[in-house]
């Protein structure tokens, strides 16, 4: 394996293992990770991971490209449906304090930098991949 299939192998894993970190914690009871917070989306971020994981084994660097950029837009796209969840989940309440304290009370944890790092890692593994370059040897001209 190369070095940049060694990168995004381990961008893959840690993008694996962060679908298993805690993401959020609501009101300080218990830790959401990407499965409770929307199971389809966690199912597909783990499809893609397996995906790359195995495109980094059979040496497909196209396919690596494809899939790690597919994993950090996917990251990316489920921190912004976070943040607008974690805005709106108390917007049912009519008084605008309560709403305001309870939205406070939402944490971040630190499974986005074990998401984030995974996704990015990936990508600078399929960056960092240069294709193989042939250089025709000259041949020498035989003397006469």
């Amino acid at each position: 394996m190369r070095i940049s299939s060694i990168l995004s192998f381990l961008g893959f894993v840690l993008l694996f293992a962060g679908t298993y970190c805690p993401l959020l914690r609501p009101l300080g009871l218990f830790n959401w990770n990407v499965y409770q917070l929307n199971q389809p989306y966690g199912l597909v971020l783990a499809l893609v991971a397996v995906v790359g994981v195995a495109a980094s084994f059979l040496n497909q660097p196209k396919l690596i490209r494809i899939a790690s950029w597919l994993a950090l837009a996917l990251v990316v796209l489920l921190l912004l449906a976070s943040i607008f969840k974690v805005q709106t989940a108390f917007s049912f309440i009519p008084f605008k304090k309560l709403d305001a304290y309870l939205t406070r009370h939402v944490r971040f944890k630190w499974g986005w930098y074990v998401l984030f790092s995974g996704a990015i890692l990936a990508v600078l593994g399929a960056l960092s991949s240069k294709p193989n370059i042939y250089i025709k040897p000259v041949a020498e001209e035989a003397e006469n």
